[in-house]
């Protein structure tokens, strides 16, 4: 069973004070794409080989948003999005320690001793192959293994992975294919469709007048990356269920409301989801959003997106 470690005091882990020692990896996993994941399965199979305990130490904020915040880049998991993925990894913990001012100015020797040794007892490290950490990520692959040697500490180093035209999967990679709309791209390099998460709130019901009820998802965070405005072809993860659907992402110019909004239809579903958490995955973008001449245009147009988003949703399985 996975836990998520809240951020404590002094040097206090949060595990359990029995615990054997760890294997931890290290790093942002903004996205938890597949090299991501690829990093985790190895830290799984080492510690359960090693018989300890596995650890992700990730940061919030993202690191950049204190190093060099005009450079901090939209995140593609928000909140608890990155602990719904890392969860299936099979990992013990997930700590999230709070990356400060403090944090920045450690050394790569700090870093080892401080945090994965005395605060997390760390045994055996697994690291990706362009692992940087430190005071202006002075530590690598080649510093991590020295100061293993040197303090008796395991290292691991996963190789890269890559997608079919051969560029490494990046969560930069990816934030790229996300802004541009190229959906496909993104869901080869993390392995899953992209998605956003969020709790369903009441609408106007206008949708509903329509012939077409919606879930209003309240807009996440600033710092999630989403792709262009649009209608697209999606599938819901709700808990009466997954349900194929089609989203407006954007504002509702028929009706004069230029606000960024989320509003799911779900097909051949009737189920009450006021104040579910629900994630939302993107299948394909079917269209511009834009005005229409009144409801009955919009109505049409409505019944088309729905055949597209129909034929997208069998065409992904």
């Amino acid at each position: 069973m996975s836990e998520l470690l809240p951020p404590r005091n002094g040097n206090d882990s949060g595990l359990p004070p029995d615990s054997p020692g760890t294997v931890v990896t290290v790093g942002t996993f903004d996205g938890v794409h597949r090299g991501h994941r690829d990093v985790l399965a190895h830290m799984v199979d080492c510690a359960r080989t090693m018989t300890l305990d596995s650890v992700l130490v990730t940061f919030d904020p993202h690191p950049l948003e204190v190093v060099n915040p005009e450079a901090a880049p939209l995140l593609l998991t928000v909140g608890a999005e990155k602990l719904e993925i890392v969860v299936e990894s099979g990992l013990d913990y997930m700590a999230i320690v709070p990356f400060t001012p403090n944090l920045q100015r450690y050394t790569a020797v700090q870093f080892v001793d401080e945090i994965l040794r005395r605060r997390f007892f760390a045994r055996h490290v697994v690291i990706g192959h362009d692992h940087g950490f430190g005071r202006g990520r002075e530590g690598d692959v080649d510093v991590m293994r020295a100061l293993g040697r040197e303090r008796g500490i395991g290292v691991e180093v996963v190789d890269a992975v890559a997608v079919s035209d051969g560029r490494v999967v990046s969560s930069t990679l990816i934030r790229r294919a996300v802004a541009l709309g190229d959906l496909a791209q993104a869901a080869a390099a993390l392995g899953r469709l992209y998605s956003v998460s969020g709790r369903v709130r009441r609408g106007d019901a206008r949708g509903r007048s329509l012939g077409y009820p919606t879930l209003n998802i309240v807009s996440p965070s600033p710092r999630k990356l989403l792709p262009p405005e649009g209608v697209y072809a999606v599938r819901a993860q709700t808990p009466a269920g997954s349900f194929g659907g089609m989203m407006n992402l954007g504002p509702r110019p028929t009706f004069g409301d230029i606000a960024r909004s989320l509003e799911v239809h779900l097909f051949d579903a009737d189920v009450e989801l006021y104040d579910a958490y629900v994630r939302v995955e993107f299948v394909r973008r079917l269209r511009d959003t834009r005005a229409f001449a009144g409801p009955s245009e919009l109505v049409a147009q409505l019944a088309r997106d729905a055949d597209q988003a129909r034929r997208a949703l069998t065409e992904v399985g």
